[in-house]
C-alpha cells in the first residue's frame, strides 16, 4: 500500500534543492566574475552582439508582417539593431563601450520613470525611497555615460561581489527550507 504524498510537501522538498542548486551556480559565477573581470566583460560584450543581431532580426521579421508606421519603425529598429550587432562584433572594446551606453540609457529612462512616477502619485508606497531610487539611477546612467570604461570595471566588480552574496543568500534559505520540510515528514 502506497501512501499518498502531500503536494505541497513535493514542492517544498524540489524548491529547497533547486534553491540550494541556484544558490551553488551563483557563486560560482560570481567567483568567475571576481576572478577573471577582464573575460568575464568580454563574454557578456559577446552575448550583447548576438542579443542584437537576433532580436534585430526579428524585429525585422515583425516589421515586415507589420502594419503602417509600426511596420517601418519595427524595420528600422531591427536594422539599427543589427548594425549595432555587427558593430560589437568588430571589437571587443566597440561592443564594451556600446554595451555601457546602453545601459546609461537604459539607467537614465528607467531613473526618470521611476522618480517621475513616485513624484507625481502621493499614493505610492515607500514613494521617498522611490524617488532616491530614481535619482541614484539616474545618476548611475550619468556615470556610465560619462566614464563608461571605468563604469562597466566597476559594474562587473559589484556583479561579482553581489552573485557570491546573492547565492550565499540562497543557499542558507534552501538549508532553511529543507530544514521546515524534513521538521514536518
Amino acid at each position: 500500500m502506497t501512501v499518498p504524498t502531500n503536494p505541497i510537501r513535493q514542492l517544498a522538498n524540489a524548491t529547497w534543492q533547486v534553491t540550494i542548486t541556484l544558490g551553488v551556480a551563483s557563486v560560482i559565477i560570481g567567483v568567475a566574475i571576481l576572478a577573471w573581470p577582464g573575460k568575464s566583460l568580454l563574454v557578456a560584450g559577446s552575448l550583447f552582439a548576438a542579443y542584437l543581431l537576433v532580436s534585430g532580426f526579428f524585429q525585422v521579421v515583425a516589421g515586415l508582417f507589420g502594419e503602417g508606421h509600426h511596420r517601418i519603425l519595427g524595420i528600422a529598429s531591427g536594422a539599427l539593431s543589427i548594425i549595432l550587432g555587427c558593430i560589437c562584433l568588430r571589437s571587443a572594446a566597440e561592443t564594451l563601450l556600446l554595451l555601457a551606453i546602453w545601459i546609461g540609457i537604459g539607467w537614465v529612462f528607467r531613473g526618470v520613470f521611476i522618480t517621475s512616477s513616485a513624484a507625481g502619485a502621493p499614493e505610492v508606497p515607500n514613494r521617498p525611497w522611490a524617488v532616491f531610487t530614481g535619482i541614484v539611477t539616474v545618476l548611475g546612467g550619468i556615470v556610465l555615460l560619462v566614464s563608461p570604461f571605468g563604469s562597466l570595471a566597476v559594474l562587473t566588480l559589484v556583479a561579482g561581489i553581489w552573485a557570491v552574496v546573492l547565492g550565499l543568500i540562497e543557499i542558507v534559505s534552501g538549508f532553511q527550507l529543507r530544514r521546515a520540510v524534513t521538521a514536518h515528514l
